[in-house]
């Protein structure tokens, strides 16, 4: 009924992507209204304005997630609602889950509906999520005082006895991102995020937005969850990217899928928030994101960052049969030989600093670049990616695979010549119905085969009874790579795996860095040995490998800068915009706007730094006047074989000596990198001999000042916990302010001036309700000064 594999990432570097209920345990028991909660803040994160969020509920005074003495790095694990044993195939269950090895549980899919709604179909006995059961399976049995039952009653059943895990409900995926299954099994190519959050003319659907939003609060309340996870695969203005049945949706949308995307995120943050600040819990909000340079080059600096709790990055399906280039499906670093990269020209052209981005490491340095280490999650995949009648390389790696036919409704012509049968195991079936090959196996069954077993199991996947295995797969790594994989040099089989010697050389990586932890898809694809079988199952070796690094580790990295930004911040905006569509998008050519929100002038010769991420070469420049430097490079090899050295290149520009900057004026220039990279991040400016930050930056601890005024802004008092809307009796304006003053129950439209608090403050657009002061850098109130 479902494609067990339904929530892959295929893409390609060239042309062409293919193929809660039970949180109150965790709460610290202090009343929210005695908590300052913006000492728990995580450094970076949004906060919605006017709300005092409950953020330390889960997060501690430093700003890290609270997740158990013995879970100093997160260990999410995706939990798929098909494993259910209905067809026959090994049932993974939510009593499966290794819930002392974990600390957060992401169930995939839910849905958005035709209606823009949360949704995981309709109730019924037959529904895996809420209304099926599993008789006489130990340990399925539900939970009587739930009102509904499946997948999700044993989740909340477990989440009792483990009450620091949390559990996500996972919006989307692969095959569910434009379209949805219905009750039937069948996939209706309606509703998902693409119409959701854009309309055809690429505008923002925010009507379609609030819904989704509205909804997805109140599933979470309805079921339990303690936040949610958006798998949107893929807002990118690449052409042609994401599952090719979305591409009549996708592809007529590519100039505002962006823009949706950020509208989407911004909305579920402050919706999420205002519901935990009347529940006194904070709610989290994660998504899954690309680790391909291809499709991060359509985002454009993955603006939406500054809303997640944390990134879960898929730093997998780096290598698969939409093409012919034979390599690792989820290496960590570059080794300066992968074929498909060589053929880009990214090793011989100087623009791209010798730099391979089709590497974990590569990954991790682009969001590092707009977020600390420990709001950042490494993927790590518990299932193959393979290739047959593999010619040349290294027993099979960097070799080639013949050219075939893709599979019917790939969206390709050409693919690589992938592995099928026992070698495939965990295969998706094409638009025909017909096998497609990948080489997609759980780690479980490629350790059968690295052994020479063929598992009792495998009729139940529609292989023959009398199945034998040909030839030998033979175990290799490459410890530059840091990548295991199998070789059948009789079949010329290559099947790129995961064993315990890479993840727990993986998870000295997360450690090393600071990383907040990892991410797996799935848990069903891990391994134990079974002595009484003689054959592998699926178990918690690999789950327990880094359970076991992590129990002890020193705690994640929780500041962004690397070197002291200043306590006190202005109110200076930065938009990194105008990118050019697609492909048009190289050399990466944005307008940056800056826009003087203070009160003071900026003379010629004021200077902004920035930090932008190593994902991308030390040679970004302006072509405006601005005399754009790079004046420090944490990464100075001239490549990154085995891991970029450093996180940051930092960057000097200035106002030209001619060009000041008055209150609500800005100025763009034009700017230009070579390698895609997040929001830059770690903002000073200087002038009159102060240096400062920026606002936007939302730094822990950072307070935001005017220059004009001499003295900081006022902090504004927190709204009361439990309320979402601005205080009744706003403040009556004093001295001699001429605008009318501002009253919560008047609408203003765009450009409309106010008094409030002794200031004049103009509005960007049509807002109700939102109290002058507390909207932020980039809310609807622009602070005209005082009056």
């Amino acid at each position: 009924m479902f494609s067990p594999t339904r929530r892959r990432t295929v893409l390609l570097t060239t042309a062409t992507a293919v193929a809660g209920l039970l949180f109150g345990a965790l709460s610290t028991g202090v009343s929210q209204a005695a908590v300052d909660n913006e000492a728990c803040r995580p450094d970076g994160l949004y906060k919605t304005p006017g709300v005092d969020v409950p953020y330390c509920s889960v997060y501690d005074t430093e700003g890290r997630e609270k997740m158990g003495a013995d879970h100093q790095r997160r260990v999410i694990g995706y939990f798929t609602g098909w494993r259910t044993g209905q067809d026959g195939t090994p049932a993974y269950l939510a009593s499966d889950i290794p819930w002392d090895k974990v600390t957060h549980v992401n169930y995939a899919f839910a849905h958005a509906g035709s209606d823009n709604k949360v949704s995981v179909g309709s109730d019924s006995e037959k529904n895996a999520a809420t209304g099926m059961t599993w008789p006489g399976v130990a340990g399925a049995e539900m939970d009587p005082a739930l009102p509904y039952k499946g997948h999700f009653n044993l989740l909340n059943k477990f989440k009792k006895q483990h009450p620091n895990v949390k559990t996500l409900i996972s919006v989307g995926g692969w095959a569910e991102t434009g379209g949805y299954f219905g009750d039937d099994g069948k996939r209706v190519g309606s509703g998902g995020f693409y119409s959701m959050a854009t309309n055809a003319d690429g505008s923002v659907n925010q009507a379609g937005i609030d819904t989704f939003a509205d909804s997805a609060v109140a599933f979470i309340k309805k079921y339990g969850f303690n936040g949610v996870d958006i798998d949107y695969e893929y807002p990118t203005t690449m052409k042609d990217a994401g599952n090719p049945l979305d591409l009549t949706l996708s592809n007529a949308r590519r100039a505002g899928l962006v823009k949706g995307y950020a509208a989407l995120m911004k909305s579920l943050r402050e919706k999420l928030d205002r519901a935990g600040a009347a529940d006194a819990k904070h709610y989290l909000l994660s998504v899954a994101a690309p680790s391909s340079g291809y499709l991060l080059r359509g985002m454009e600096t993955f603006q939406v960052q500054q809303y997640l709790d944390y990134v879960n990055i898929m730093s997998y399906d780096l290598h698969g049969a939409w093409n012919q280039y034979v390599g690792p499906n989820a290496s960590l670093f570059d080794d300066g030989k992968d074929p498909e990269l060589a053929s880009a020209g990214v090793y011989s052209t100087s623009q791209y600093g010798g730099i391979g981005y089709l590497n974990a490491d590569w990954a991790y340095h682009y969001f590092r670049g707009s977020m600390p280490a420990g709001r950042i999650n490494m993927g790590l995949p518990y299932y193959t990616r393979g290739f047959q009648n593999v010619q040349g390389g290294t027993n099979g790696l960097w070799g080639k695979a013949p050219s075939t036919t893709c599979p019917a409704g790939a969206g390709l012509t050409t693919c690589g010549d992938g592995a099928v049968g026992v070698d495939n195991l965990w295969h998706d079936l094409d638009t025909n119905g017909k096998e497609a090959p990948a080489g997609s196996n759980p780690m479980w069954h490629a350790k059968n085969l690295e052994k020479g077993i063929v598992g009792d199991y495998v009729t139940k996947y529609g292989l023959p009874a009398d199945t034998k295995l040909t030839g030998s797969y033979v175990r290799n790594y490459d410890a530059t790579l840091v990548a295991p994989w199998l070789w059948n040099d009789r079949k010329k089989v290559f099947l790129s795996t995961e064993d315990e010697q890479s993840v727990n050389a993986k998870a000295d990586y997360v450690v090393d860095k600071g990383i907040g932890g990892t991410m797996v898809w799935e848990l069903a694809g891990d391994y134990q040995w079974n002595a009484a079988k003689g054959q592998y199952q699926q178990g918690s070796t690999l789950t327990s490998a880094m359970y076991d690094k992590f129990k002890s580790a020193t705690p994640y990295g929780n500041r962004r800068s690397t070197i002291a930004l200043p306590g006190q911040a202005l109110n200076i905006g930065v938009d990194f915009g105008q990118f050019p569509l697609g492909d048009s998008n190289y050399p990466i050519s944005p307008k940056v706007t800056l826009t003087n929100n203070t009160t003071a002038t900026l003379p010629g010769g004021t200077e902004f730094q920035f930090d932008y991420g190593t994902s991308a070469p030390a040679n970004a420049k302006d072509q405006s006047g601005f005399g754009t430097t790079i004046v420090r490079s944490d990464h100075t090899a001239a490549n990154n074989i085995g891991g970029l050295k450093g996180d940051y290149n930092r960057v000097s520009l200035k106002l030209p000596s001619w060009q000041s900057l008055a209150p609500g004026a800005s100025v763009t220039l034009d700017f230009v990198y070579y390698l895609p990279v997040s929001t830059p991040s770690n903002w000073t400016v200087t002038f009159g001999g102060k240096t400062y930050a920026l606002a936007g930056d939302h730094t822990r601890g950072a307070v935001v000042s005017d220059p004009g005024t001499s003295s900081p802004t006022p902090t504004p008092t927190p709204t009361p916990s439990g309320a979402t809307g601005p205080s009744p009796s706003p403040t009556p304006s004093g001295g001699t302010c001429s605008a009318p003053l501002w009253s919560a129950g008047s609408a203003y439209g765009g450009g409309t001036s106010v008094s409030y608090k002794s200031h004049t403050w103009k509005s960007k657009w049509w807002t109700k309700g939102e109290e002058p002061g507390t909207t932020g850098d980039w809310g609807v109130w622009q602070d005209l000064g005082p009056c």
